[in-house]
C-alpha cells in the first residue's frame, strides 16, 4: 500500500482507481521506472481532523510499512489517499520524460 498526504486536495486525490498500473521510480533517478503494480483499492478520505488522520494511517500501518519519520510526515495531513496494490513486481528498468506533464511520478520508500 502507498499513501499520499496533503492539506489540500491534489494529485492523485480522485484520479486513482481501481485496476490502474502504477509504475515506481526510484528517488535517487526519478526518470527511471523500477518496479510497477495493479492498483486493488483507492481511498480517497474527506477533510480529517489531526486525530482521525493519525487513526487512519495507524489503522493501515500494516500494510504501509512507514518508518517513523515518514509516519510523522504522513499523519495529521487533512486529506489522504491510500492505495492498495497487487502483483508488485520490479521491471527491467525503463526511462521516462518527466517533462511530460501527464506523466504522475510515485515513488516506494518502503
Amino acid at each position: 500500500m502507498v499513501v499520499h498526504a496533503a492539506d489540500t486536495k491534489c494529485v492523485p486525490y480522485g484520479t486513482v482507481a481501481e485496476g490502474d498500473v502504477l509504475y515506481f521510480v526510484n528517488d535517487s533517478n526519478p526518470a527511471e521506472v523500477k518496479a510497477k503494480g495493479v492498483v486493488s483499492s483507492v481511498y480517497n478520505s474527506y477533510q480529517l481532523s489531526v486525530a482521525e488522520s493519525f487513526e487512519m494511517i495507524i489503522r493501515n500501518q500494516d500494510k504501509l510499512r512507514l518508518p517513523d519519520d515518514l509516519f510523522y510526515k504522513m499523519a495529521g495531513k487533512k486529506y489522504l489517499v491510500l492505495i492498495g496494490l497487487r502483483d508488485v513486481e520490479e521491471v527491467q528498468s525503463f526511462l521516462i520524460d518527466s517533462c511530460n506533464d501527464s506523466v504522475s511520478s510515485w515513488s516506494l520508500s518502503a
